[in-house]
């Protein structure tokens, strides 16, 4: 009994978290390796989009692997001033986007030197006094550190951190960090890890970027369509005719926007939960696990390749058979097709989150009724609720609406790997009705399973957003 009561009490709490969590906004600080390849340029032009909905605390120019002795803060100021020329038009479409001043006064310098020559006594900089003062605000949310480059920045903050505050007020400021960084670009993120192991750290660890989660941001995947990554699609949505802000995106070099997936996670849109990685989103899904080295490649970039010492959130496969529109009958079936791997965790929502970007490519320059808006999902039931084993629930998207008066397509499905039950419980009706019917698996134990409801526009281009709902199921 007293066993049930502790699970009891710690699902309240959690849910009570997510809830309090809902209506705030996420923090975070970038650290930026801008200028050593495109496709940070390509992430910043992106990020101040969402710059409303993301409360953006910093950004830090920094060095890494591919860019040692130099950074850049001057790119990101000129992104910036591109934003500002933009951002009057964006107010017409939400509300909530910070001025150019604002935005100014926190691009910061990391020190230009590579790794860990960057970390030790007399090696403070701008960038990680700023982390510091950040981190040291009488703010309880924690604070989201977004790596696209080398994490030298941050391993000052923490050495600082460490040497100068006592042992529990250092303990109380890590705990607030939260780390996703785009594999290693340095040597110093292996030393963050072994030296700081309650750090909330999320990595495809080693040099192997083909590997990697986030590199299905701009993978092909074979048996899908691509066409919402290609060089056609981003001259005509994102580059061309949408603003100084568009026009500041630089073609495709070595990847479309690697860095991207450590922040998309921020974004509120119904499906991201980024407290909870094992959860999935937008910026793909990860586990708690201790990578085995042996399985692990070697990249070549000259970046230090070593076991982990610790746990780390790190990759996790998902099984997923697409659902594919169909011209006749039911709008949605099943493909033929189906996929297994970490990326499959990203590439899944691939095409949500670029159509995303378009739309507000398009508030750059469009007036609101020229434009599209993303629906706003409900739910006609609690988000969580409490099923027998083998009894039948029903899944109710009651309340849905959208802003610009579009009509709407719904799709409900579970996702396994999202929960402990890890057999697909299928939709006993038809999954792209507003309201489906599911039966509960047999149990002898509580099994806990998620079912993703998907509400997407038939706006140009089409919006979705998501709904979570949480099935406890109990034994008889």
């Amino acid at each position: 009994m007293r066993a049930v009561l502790i699970s009891i009490v710690l699902t309240v709490l959690t849910f009570q978290l997510l809830y309090a969590q809902a209506g705030q906004r996420h923090r975070v600080i970038i650290l930026t390796d801008i200028e050593a390849d495109p496709d940070d340029t390509q992430s910043m032009v992106r990020l101040l989009l969402y710059a409303n909905e993301i409360d953006i605390q910093g950004f830090i120019a920094t060095t890494s692997v591919w860019k040692k002795t130099s950074v850049a803060p001057e790119s990101i100021v000129r992104l910036i001033k591109a934003y500002g020329q933009v951002r009057p038009n964006l107010m017409i479409h939400e509300s909530g986007y910070p001025d150019t001043e604002t935005l100014l006064m926190k691009v910061k310098r990391g020190l230009p030197e590579y790794g860990m020559l960057g970390v030790g006594e007399g090696k403070d900089s701008e960038g990680s006094e700023w982390i510091i003062k950040v981190l040291e605000e009488n703010d309880e949310r924690p604070l989201w550190i977004s790596v696209w480059g080398g994490v030298n920045t941050l391993a000052q903050a923490l050495y600082t951190i460490k040497n100068t505050k006592s042992e529990t007020e250092a303990g109380k400021l890590i705990s607030k960090l939260r780390v996703y960084t785009i594999s290693d670009q340095d040597d110093s993120g292996i030393w963050i890890r072994s030296h700081f192991p309650d750090l909330f750290y999320i990595v495809s660890p080693g040099d192997d970027y083909g590997s990697a989660t986030w590199s299905a941001i701009n993978s092909y995947i074979q048996g899908i369509d691509n066409e919402k990554i290609s060089n056609q699609w981003l001259a005509e949505n994102i580059q061309q005719d949408h603003g100084p802000l568009g026009a500041a995106y630089p073609d495709v070099a070595y990847g479309m926007e690697g860095d991207t997936p450590s922040w998309l996670m921020l974004i509120p849109n119904g499906l991201n939960v980024p407290g909870h990685p094992e959860w999935g989103g937008w910026g793909g899904r990860y586990e708690l696990a201790m990578p085995d080295f042996a399985m692990a490649k070697k990249g070549g970039s000259g970046v230090p390749f070593e076991p982990e010492t610790r746990e780390i959130w790190t990759n996790a496969d998902d099984n997923y058979i697409p659902c594919v529109a169909q011209a006749y009958g039911r709008t949605v079936g099943p493909d033929t097709l189906a996929f297994h791997s970490s990326k499959v965790t990203l590439w899944r929502w691939r095409d949500d989150f670029q159509n995303d970007f378009a739309a507000r490519m398009d508030w750059c320059i469009k007036t609101y009724d020229e434009a599209n808006h993303p629906p706003v999902p409900a739910l006609g039931h609690p988000a969580e609720i409490s099923v027998k084993s083998g009894e039948g629930f029903g899944l109710d998207a009651a309340g849905t609406s959208d802003p610009d008066g579009d009509n709407l397509s719904y799709l409900w499905f579970h996702y396994p790997e999202a929960g402990s039950w890890k057999k697909t419980i299928p939709i006993n009706s038809a999954e792209n009705a507003r309201s489906v019917w599911v039966i509960a698996p047999e149990v002898n134990k509580k099994e806990t399973a998620q079912f993703i409801l998907k509400v997407t526009d038939k706006g140009n281009p089409r919006l979705s957003r998501y709904k979570r709902v949480f099935v406890n199921i109990l034994p008889n």
